[in-house]
């Protein structure tokens, strides 16, 4: 190629980036940019006209095109502006070059110099990709990190306002619930994954590990039961114990802590369903010593039996001790039957809790423990 050629394209360097900018504010997007992100592009169109030029000297090596190329503008720039966004902006300045192409070609050098710009937008597109590629994996990191320590923080019972705002940062919206989920860590399981499976039912999701178990903070709307059971379809094989429901992030570190436990109780109950919620493990928790569990027990089980009145305790003790037997509940306390039944029927109004299924009973009992050896 002559060296009129690319001198001409050389000096042309500014005037055609400056053109270029122009053209490109015919894109909504691109005219809607402050003016010190619009600068920037003009910066990288600058440099790479130069590059350009340079290369024109020895067309027959490979173009000098690589990341660097975009290194006149911050990297903050791939989170205004889109991958898709750039191709636009680079097939503006192609098109803005090639009208040029007559007016810089020296005689004969026209078709080469076409060419050659096709050659090095190819080369430039390429380029592009490799930067948003290399801040994508930046970003994922980095999210990662964040994410890593919201969760971190609610297994603690550190919410903060910070731990709210981080967690903003990673796409938490505005939600009705929030409900924890606890399983065991899986080196195969793809975080992404789940939070796509999330994101297509217009779910929130959080994931981190509290080692060996993996925690999800999910938040959405609607009904909670559906979202757990759709995001424990996408979980491997193994026990999931369900947190209880609250109603923000900022409260969710209960629910974290409960899912957790649950986890470690859930083994002392092989038959417990999948998912299973934590609630439901209040008697295992209970006997491995968990201090929540245990105080559940006696302030939603024993003190209100106790103050239920009608002896609704005495009644409770004496038939989940004298062997689940109406008619041996009534002889020891010289009741008719229907009396105690009347009884068994009160105690569920008062605590939910139904004595006649031996799971149920079996918290009941912890509960009547507890609150015995307890100071008043």
């Amino acid at each position: 190629m002559a060296q009129a050629t690319w001198q001409r394209v050389k000096r042309a360097s500014s005037p055609l980036s400056t053109s270029a900018v122009r053209a490109m504010e015919d894109l909504p997007w691109f005219a809607a940019l402050p003016a010190e992100e619009r600068s920037y592009v003009g910066l990288v169109l600058h440099a790479g006209l130069d590059a350009f030029a340079l290369w024109l000297r020895e067309p027959d090596r490979p173009p000098p095109v690589g990341p660097e190329v975009f290194s006149a503008a911050p990297k903050e720039l791939t989170r205004v502006v889109t991958l898709k966004q750039t191709v636009q902006l680079v097939r503006v300045a192609v098109e803005v070059v090639e009208r040029a192409v007559p007016r810089l070609a020296a005689p004969g050098d026209e078709p080469a110099l076409r060419e050659a710009v096709l050659r090095y937008s190819r080369e430039i597109a390429f380029a592009a990709a490799d930067v948003y590629a290399a801040a994508a994996e930046a970003r994922g990191a980095w999210d990662a990190r964040v994410e890593a320590g919201v969760v971190d923080a609610l297994v603690r019972g550190h919410a903060g306002e910070l731990t709210l705002s981080r967690a903003g940062s990673l796409g938490w919206s505005r939600v009705d619930w929030v409900v924890a989920l606890a399983a065991p860590a899986a080196a195969d399981l793809d975080p992404g994954a789940l939070r796509a499976t999330a994101r297509y039912r217009g779910l929130s999701l959080l994931t981190g590990v509290a080692a060996p178990a993996l925690v999800l903070v999910l938040g959405g709307s609607g009904d909670t039961a559906e979202a757990v059971a759709h995001l424990v379809e996408a979980l491997p094989p193994g026990p999931v114990v369900v947190g209880p429901v609250v109603g923000e992030l900022a409260t969710a570190a209960p629910s974290v802590q409960e899912a957790l436990a649950g986890l470690t109780a859930v083994a002392a109950w092989p038959g417990a369903p999948r998912p299973v919620s934590a609630q439901e493990l209040l008697a295992e928790r209970a006997v491995l010593g968990e201090p929540a569990a245990r105080r559940r027990l006696l302030e939603e089980v024993y003190r209100p039996l106790a103050a239920a009145g009608g002896d609704l305790l005495g009644t409770a003790a004496a038939y989940l001790e004298g062997g689940s037997s109406v008619e041996g509940t009534g002889r020891a306390l010289f009741l008719h039957p229907n009396t105690v039944r009347y009884r068994l029927k009160k105690v569920i109004d008062a605590v939910g809790y139904d004595l006649t299924s031996p799971r149920e009973a079996l918290v009941v009992r912890l509960a009547l423990l507890l609150g015995r050896a307890s100071p008043p």
